[in-house]
Formats: structure tokens, sequence, C-alpha cells
């Protein structure tokens, strides 16, 4: 693959999971309806592609990458149902700056886990993040339905958090299999938590499978493996910056196609949610360790 195509699939890949809210909005279903459609017709079409181009498989050579790849899709199904329940309440705008707080908190957790120093820049990074978080929901923190939609953002920050975290000790499970591995995990514990609440009944009306067939089919299963097949060919660097069109695209998506409105105390604290993640994510960009967190915290 030349570097341009590279390019295009992971810049595609990107929009694509900034469009996840937008379309999910469309869809009239309850927010783990949503993600277990989606997470269904993804995992389906990553398995047809993972078979199509005859990988090898990885999964049982390492019984415990296998358990935490197993844990990170649990976390990963997790996260996405409070993530879209957080969509419905509080928009798609504001939810995606709380889930978005995920990769601080692994900055911050590194330390602890993975034995990497705590710089400066993470200290700063994270403390923007915490002022950034005050000044977008700080407005409206006395309304419940508000206070239950920030804290099912939260929720799949630190769920999202876990993902990472038990993606990253998966070593000897990368690439396209990890993704398709996980998305299934993911699937299968949606799907437990569907037929415990409701059985596997959903109502889905008729001529409203589109918004349903796009989430899953494009911003999942091809988003995923655009995703995947790019990011070998690229710069970690790149991919660490460029990542952040991710969040971004999707307030701006939210505010274009939803118009859903930001104050300019909640624009200042957008800037300073994203900010403060790539400053003290791209100062410490040199760590391997750091480096393979960025590249999977994309996939999303």
């Amino acid at each position: 693959m030349n570097v341009k195509e590279s390019y295009f699939k992971y810049f595609a890949a990107l929009l694509m999971f900034g469009m996840n809210g937008i379309v999910a909005s469309y869809i009239a279903l309850t927010s783990y309806e949503i993600v277990f459609t989606r997470t269904l017709i993804g995992s389906l079409l990553l398995i047809a592609i993972y078979a199509l181009t005859r990988q090898k498989v990885h999964l049982l050579q390492n019984k415990k990458h296998t358990l935490c790849l197993i844990i990170s899709g649990i976390a990963m199904g997790t996260s996405w149902m409070f993530l879209y329940e957080a969509y419905q309440r509080i928009g798609v705008s504001m939810a995606s700056l709380a889930y978005y707080c995920g990769p601080v908190i692994v900055m911050i957790l590194a330390p602890i886990l993975f034995r990497e120093n705590l710089t400066w820049a993470k200290v700063v990074g994270f403390l923007a993040v915490l002022v950034g978080m005050f000044c977008v929901n700080a407005q409206s923190l006395n309304e419940l339905k508000t206070t239950l939609g920030l804290f099912c953002g939260i929720m799949s920050a630190v769920m999202y958090a876990f993902m990472v975290i038990f993606n990253k000790k998966a070593k000897s499970i990368t690439g396209l299999e990890n993704s398709m591995w996980q998305l299934l995990t993911s699937f299968l514990t949606v799907a437990v938590f569907v037929g415990v609440k409701q059985g596997f009944v959903i109502q889905i009306e008729s001529g409203k499978w589109i918004p349903i067939l796009v989430l899953g089919v494009f911003n999942t299963g091809i988003g995923c493996y655009f995703y995947f097949s790019a990011i070998g060919d690229l710069p970690v660097q790149t991919v660490a910056i460029c990542g952040y069109l991710e969040p971004l695209s999707a307030v701006v998506f939210s505010v274009f196609f939803l118009r859903e409105s930001m104050t300019i105390i909640q624009v200042i604290g957008a800037v300073l949610i994203l900010g403060g993640a790539a400053f003290g994510e791209l100062f410490h960009s040199h760590s391997n360790k750091v480096s393979a967190i960025v590249r999977f915290s994309r996939s999303i």
C-alpha cells in the first residue's frame, strides 16, 4: 500500500468514527440496542474480511494475552453502552468531550501500571483536561438529566481506559485480528446485557435500517478495517497528532448537523480538553509504550 492510500484510509476512518454520534441520533433504539446492532454488524464484517485475507490466527498462542484481550473487549462494549447513553442525554458534542478524557486517564495511570515516569507535560495536560471538563459542564450540572448524562460520559471514559490498558497487554494479538476479536467480544458482552434486560427482541420499524447499517458496516466494520490497514504504514507521530481529528470532527459535526449549541466557555473547555490531552501525549511520544496506546486508542 502506498503512503497516499494509507493517509486516505486513516483520515477516512477518523471521520467515520467522528460521525458515530451523528448517525446514532437517527436510530430510534435505546443506547444498548444501538451498540448491540453496531457490534453485531461490525464484527461479522471484520470476520469476513479476516477470512477473505486468509490471515493467521494468534488468539490462543498466549493464554494471558487472550484473557487480556477478552477483558479489553468487555470494557469496550461497556464503554460504548455508556457513551451512547450519554449521546442521548447530553448530546454528541458534550458526550464526545467527556469520552475523550479516557486517554488522559491512561496517561495518568501509566506510571503505576507501566512504570513510566510522570512528566510535567502529563501533569499539565491532566490539569488542563480537568479545567476543560468543568468549563464544558459547570453551567448545567444542576439538571438531573445532564448530571446522569455526564456520569455516563465519564464512565465511558473510565471503561475506555480499561480497554486500552488491557489491550496493550495483549501484545501477541495485533492489527486487524486484534480489532476483530475485540469487537466480537464487545458484541457478546452487549448481547448478554440485552438478553438479560429484555430478551433478544429488538423492534426496528420498516425503512429505519439505513442508519443502523451505516453505523455497523461503514462506521464500525469498514472504519476499523481502514484504520488498522493504514496505521502500519504511517509514522507514529502522525498517527498521534492527526488522531485528534476524531473528537474534533465529532464536535464540529454535532454543531453543524444536529444544531447543538456551545457557549464561549464550553468552546474554551473543549479546547482545553483536546489541547491538554494532545499536549500530555505528544510531549511523551518518543516512548514505545505510550505510542502503542496512541495507536490503539484511535480505533474506536
